[in-house]
């Protein structure tokens, strides 16, 4: 990892590291803003103090849950973030999070609603104001392309991980250095991702069957354009500004990156409240905790300090996909998708300070 690069405004840049609280600076304004926020929305909504309460609790869950959802979303923007100029970091950092927060959990719900009910943006908003039971009927409805595309994204990001011919460091070794002997075959993940996604299509039935699959193609296209793109953009930005790595087309990768990790909690977040305001300023306060962790992870060097954190990570994005692919069969309570991630990542965050153990010990 390259430690010169500062991914933020008033990063260090006398190679010392910053108290772990100061990276929490603004997600601890925000978490204040938007729960009096809600607080303010509850009591004129509802005019009682226990309406007041249980909308100020659902936006604290909303928020934990985000960052439980999103914790190896972290992980691997800091994976892309250290391959990134310092002006991109920075870019991603600000335009990237306000994208993240009024694009994904704002916008994103009005256009499928928009889509859905072929009704216009205002439309749409009012119906999300004056009848949120239609409204979250609508967004339930359109869960099955959302989960199909957005779990097909999910898998390729993660498979790309582990098939790479280059990856030499390996966790879970019996399966990640056979995976990394077959990277050189061309194409495999996205054979492994096809093959995925028609055995799951074959147990849904009828037109959900098409749906399924058809959205899980745009998902795969999604991706390599993406891939495509952001080579090309790059490889002109390069040209241009002679080396410089990780331009718009590592921005643009986050981005969709970011929404594809967006979906399965934007969805959840229904489960709790139909209501879209509530939905966006609980998912918004976790969008920012996600946005200091990825700067904490990058400034601090942590994932060249913890080899297996990476591996943790792209193992629960995989196992995110999967339950995105299984969701549309079988209800799993967010809290168990949150928590199998966690837990992977925890696992992985574990075996690397062992490793680090045993070989300082090694070493003296």
């Amino acid at each position: 990892m390259q430690q010169g690069n500062n991914p933020s405004a008033g990063g260090s840049t006398n190679g010392t590291h910053r108290p772990t609280l100061h990276y929490f600076k603004w997600s601890f304004i925000v978490t204040a803003l938007g729960l009096a926020l809600g607080a303010v929305l509850g009591w004129q909504t509802t005019g009682t103090v226990g309406g007041t309460l249980t909308i100020f609790f659902i936006c604290a869950v909303l928020a934990v849950l985000e960052i439980s959802l999103s914790f190896d979303n972290a992980i691997v923007n800091a994976n892309k973030l250290k391959e990134m100029t310092p002006k991109w970091q920075r870019r991603f950092l600000t335009w990237g999070i306000l994208i993240a927060v009024f694009g994904m959990r704002i916008v994103f719900p009005l256009l499928i609603v928009v889509i859905a009910a072929n009704i216009g943006p205002w439309q749409a908003m009012v119906l999300a104001a004056s009848q949120p039971d239609e409204y979250s009927r609508i967004m339930h409805d359109a869960h099955l392309p959302i989960a199909a595309f957005g779990g097909t994204f999910l898998m390729m990001v993660g498979l790309s991980f582990f098939f790479d011919h280059e990856k030499d460091v390996h966790w879970v070794r019996w399966l990640e250095h056979r995976m990394q002997r077959y990277a050189t075959v061309r194409g495999i993940e996205v054979a492994v991702v096809l093959v995925t996604v028609l055995i799951f299509s074959r147990f849904l039935e009828g037109a959900d069957s098409q749906v399924f699959f058809h959205s899980a193609i745009w998902g795969l296209l999604t991706f390599l354009l993406v891939e495509v793109l952001g080579g090309l953009l790059d490889s002109s930005q390069e040209a241009m500004q002679a080396g410089a790595k990780g331009g718009i087309g590592a921005f643009l990768y986050l981005e969709v990156l970011d929404a594809s990790f967006s979906f399965d909690g934007v969805i959840g977040a229904f489960a709790l409240t139909h209501n879209l305001f509530v939905i966006a300023i609980g998912l918004g306060i976790g969008a920012m905790y996600v946005r200091s962790m990825t700067i904490m992870l990058v400034e601090r060097g942590t994932l060249a300090e913890y080899r297996f954190l990476e591996h943790g990570a792209f193992y629960a994005i995989i196992a995110l996909s999967v339950i995105m692919f299984v969701q549309p069969l079988v209800h799993i309570p967010e809290v168990i998708t949150g928590l199998g991630g966690a837990t992977l990542i925890g696992i992985s965050f574990w075996s690397s300070i062992r490793w680090n153990r045993k070989n300082h010990a090694v070493e003296a």
